[in-house]
């Protein structure tokens, strides 16, 4: 069957887009994507043509976007061109110029097609090479059309499984994610080749695509050509692996998601998770990892959460965006910065409560058997007018307390202007709270309520230590 209509079958099987639809193509003006623009023509598809100038090869890339230009005048569609200054996002952003590259290139695609991607804040200034129409203002097509073929996503797969990505990696490219469409998936490079010669079709060629210096590059020139010395079959092998993988994710996922909604409780913007029912669990690791990543966690990250498990309350990990907390027996996952993400909950027995800025030590014993001290970095209190649970948490305008040696309270607020502390001092200011009431500004003073009188007769003992 001819390459035309196996491309019609699949993009109709994978229901990628209908013939209605406004398509902006990826073309770099290699083999393949010069094989997509001739294909979407002949199969009478609506498109325009973007193409990515990233200024890294010189003249050669000037040939590159010169030569997609005059594919446009080919074919008779609108040529969309970005150049963008790769090389200095790349070093900005402390990224490869492989991940700058790809990450300038989506963020311009979906630009184009009137958004639908979230937006990062480390984006670099790109130099357009036209001034902006009312034409930008609209978008230029419904979806995003890439020239990734079968060999692409072998190479994607193998790299994938050496790299560590689990499931969601080695069954590779997806023929659609969201706005994304790869409809030459179906198709081998060979057979790409085979139909520029045939459509007598002219197209550029990367000279660094026979460099090693990028992964993909190594893979595809190196390790895929050592493996087939002793597994002619590899490539064929791997593709018929990623049909199998594909399956077997969509179970993987089905698994997961029967999970997570057992376990998952939300409120407000953090979600809880009961402690028991997670270690009960099986595979634990894997659950566990497939709920945290979606919140910024690593596979790296999986042991030190699954140690919180068995740790103290108020132990924490965190990754850029949110922490995982420990909290009696619960886990909660909440947003970095929040109020809620503070509050540590001290139940009685409780020896150790790790929070943000240290930890604390609780004691109780007798007045008989201990020496009272005199440091702010040890609170001592009358054991018979405290009662659990206690609650750790950063103080907030309006508090109060009675300082000790006060009959009158005071807002903390006052209470901080005459300790003299700096607007960053106040910040990290915490305060523990029985009822409502402060019994202790942490590492400062305790509340005149809660002091050891001559009857008492247990002392609650709380030791700071900072981290």
């Amino acid at each position: 069957m001819e390459l035309l209509q196996r491309f019609k079958q699949y993009i109709q099987k994978e229901n990628l887009f209908q013939l209605t639809d406004r398509l902006l193509l990826a073309v770099s003006g290699g083999i393949d994507s010069v094989v997509l623009c001739e294909l979407c023509k002949q199969a009478g598809y609506h498109f325009v043509i973007a193409h990515c100038n990233f200024q890294l090869r010189g003249e050669e890339s000037d040939r590159d976007e010169k030569f997609v230009r005059s594919l446009g005048e080919k074919y008779g569609v609108e040529v969309l061109v970005k150049r963008f200054e790769t090389e200095k996002v790349a070093l900005d952003g402390k990224k490869s110029i492989e991940t700058a590259a790809r990450d300038l290139r989506y963020q311009w695609f979906y630009e184009k097609i009137g958004g639908g991607r979230p937006t990062t804040d480390d984006r670099q200034p790109i130099v357009d090479d036209r001034r902006p129409t009312a034409d930008d203002r609209q978008p230029a097509a419904n979806f995003i059309v890439t020239g990734h073929h079968a060999d692409d996503n072998i190479e994607t797969v193998v790299m994938n499984f050496f790299r560590g990505t689990g499931i969601a990696g080695i069954r590779g490219i997806l023929p659609k994610q969201g706005k994304i469409v790869r409809p030459l998936l179906f198709a081998r490079r060979a057979e790409l080749e085979e139909f520029v010669v045939n459509n007598q079709l002219q197209y550029v060629t990367d000279a660094t695509n026979f460099e090693n210096d990028y992964t993909r590059n190594f893979f595809r020139n190196q390790i895929i050509p050592l493996v087939k010395e002793s597994y002619p079959e590899a490539e064929k092998n791997v593709i018929n692996n990623i049909h199998r993988f594909a399956e077997t994710e969509q179970l993987y996922q089905q698994a997961i998601q029967q999970h997570t909604k057992k376990l998952l409780e939300k409120k407000g913007n953090e979600i809880h998770i009961p402690v028991l029912k997670l270690l009960q669990v099986k595979p634990l690791h894997s659950v566990f990892f497939e709920i945290i990543k979606q919140v910024g966690f690593t596979s790296h990250q999986v042991e030190e959460a699954i140690a919180l498990l068995q740790s103290e309350t108020g132990k924490y990990i965190q990754s850029a965006t949110h922490r995982i907390i420990k909290n009696r027996n619960w886990l909660i996952i909440t947003p970095n910065q929040t109020s809620e993400a503070q509050n540590i909950l001290i139940e009685e027995g409780d020896k150790n409560i790790f929070y943000k800025d240290g930890n604390l030590q609780i004691e109780k014993y007798t007045t008989t058997n201990h020496q009272l001290q005199n440091t702010h970095l040890v609170a001592q209190l009358n054991a018979g007018e405290i009662k659990f649970p206690l609650l750790l948490r950063k103080w907030k305008q309006g508090d109060y307390f009675y300082p000790l040696g006060m009959d009158k309270k005071k807002k903390l607020s006052r209470f901080f202007i005459d300790q003299k502390l700096s607007l960053i001092q106040k910040e990290n200011v915490w305060v523990i709270e029985m009822d409502k009431k402060i019994i202790w500004v942490v590492g400062m003073r305790i509340d005149n309520r809660f002091k050891i009188t001559d009857t008492t007769k247990e002392i609650i003992s709380l030791t700071l230590k900072w981290q």
